[in-house]
């Protein structure tokens, strides 16, 4: 695998997320305790232009590798991974943006290209066809970062336009005058992505702010029009599978500079050093080695998928499906290492001013998430092999 992605302005971008994960450590027991991460941080993230790695150059982006984007995550997770689980999540939408139609990017981007936008998949949008576009209405849950943007994407389904029986999966544009926000996160872990839900009450959404999210063709993303780059070639769950899955990478980077740094001081009150622990030893060893692993299987994976953007071929249904279960798998296998480490902290470790108990959280809610069901994929990939039709209508 060639490192060719990581040009200069590359490398530049994931230098200033790194140097903001000191920060973000510093803010992240607030964020945690008020369930928001600050405006603050989210203009310091801006700022340094972190939103417009996978943003059209068109609209003032840098249309770079997506395994830039993920390198920039991590980055921020070694900080705090609620703002690195909102940086996954709204970081991805300039680059689904791009996939619709020219008028669509206008709407959102024609007076500040830096206008962010937030989402909730969830197909549970109720959409009647009217004259010029839609009637739209419904309930969603689990907005990220919804209160730091001006727009959402809101999942939806309408008939096939085939005419067979069935329904397609939609995504809806909706400005923040067509939807409130009602403030119910208060949950285990990931506190700070302020994840709420989503009301719509007959709004009019015009046909040109629509995008057929599972149509890869581009007559499903028109966008590819004025947006050329190999960049908007990529299946979408390629590029968002793994924006729910990586921020627990960094994370567990972070939480194995904190046990490192928490063993070699720490002291027992039976006085036994905390650093001579059989069990820590262990723990930080093998998170050590899952880190390795997981990562290598990430950029090698994408190495993959860049490769087939850039060529126009298409991966296998078989390569796509473990590739799927690969990312979903990743919150797990690192909320096992975390638990692990955190089980290695005893007693003392279980207090709030120990990061690494925040991570613990952090991770489990994030394994809650449906992309990353890791059973559900695992599953998928396993019974394509062994000779049970694809169920999984993501891949």
């Amino acid at each position: 695998m060639t490192d060719n992605y990581l040009t200069p302005d590359a490398l530049a971008v994931i230098e200033r997320a790194k140097a903001l994960a000191p920060k973000l450590a510093a803010r992240a027991q607030q964020a945690d305790r008020e369930g928001k991460i600050s405006d603050e941080t989210v203009q310091q993230m801006a700022e340094a232009g972190l939103f417009r790695v996978l943003q059209p150059k068109r609209w003032g982006g840098y249309e770079m590798d997506p395994r830039v984007f993920y390198s920039v995550q991590m980055e921020l997770a070694k900080g705090c991974m609620s703002t690195a689980w909102i940086y996954g999540v709204v970081g991805v939408h300039p680059w689904q943006l791009g996939l619709f139609p020219a008028q669509a990017q206008e709407d959102v981007w024609g007076k500040d290209s830096g206008v962010r936008i937030a989402s909730t998949y969830m197909p549970t949008g109720k959409a009647e066809p009217v004259d010029g576009g839609f009637k739209f209405n419904g309930r969603w849950s689990f907005s990220t970062g919804s209160k730091h943007c001006d727009w959402l994407f809101l999942g939806g389904l309408l008939p096939k336009r085939d005419g067979t029986p069935g329904f397609e999966h939609v995504t809806f544009l909706l400005p923040k005058s067509d939807y409130r926000i009602e403030d119910n996160w208060d949950v285990l872990g990931l506190r700070g992505t302020g994840s709420h839900d989503i009301v719509v009450e007959d709004a009019f959404v015009p046909a040109h702010r629509i995008q057929y999210t599972n149509d890869h063709s581009d007559a499903g993303c028109p966008g590819r029009v004025e947006n050329t780059s190999w960049l908007f070639r990529i299946p979408f769950t390629h590029v968002f599978q793994r924006a729910v899955s990586t921020a627990c990478l960094g994370a567990l980077e972070g939480t194995i500079a904190s046990f490192t740094e928490r063993a070699t001081a720490h002291v027992g009150k039976h006085g036994n050093k905390m650093a001579e622990d059989v069990n820590a030893q262990t723990a930080v060893t093998e998170a050590a080695i899952a880190l390795d692993q997981l990562k290598l299987v990430l950029f090698r994976n994408y190495a993959r998928i860049v490769d087939a953007a850039k060529t126009g071929i298409q991966l296998s249904l078989e390569e796509r499906l473990l590739q799927r279960a690969q990312a979903s798998y990743v919150p797990k296998l690192t909320g096992y290492h975390v638990n692990e480490m955190m089980r290695a902290c005893a007693a003392s470790g279980t207090f709030k001013s120990n990061p690494i108990e925040r991570v613990f959280r952090d991770i489990h809610q994030g394994r809650t998430h449906i992309a990353n069901n890791t059973d559900a994929y695992v599953r998928a990939y396993g019974s394509h092999v062994l000779g049970i039709p694809n169920q999984e209508p993501f891949v």
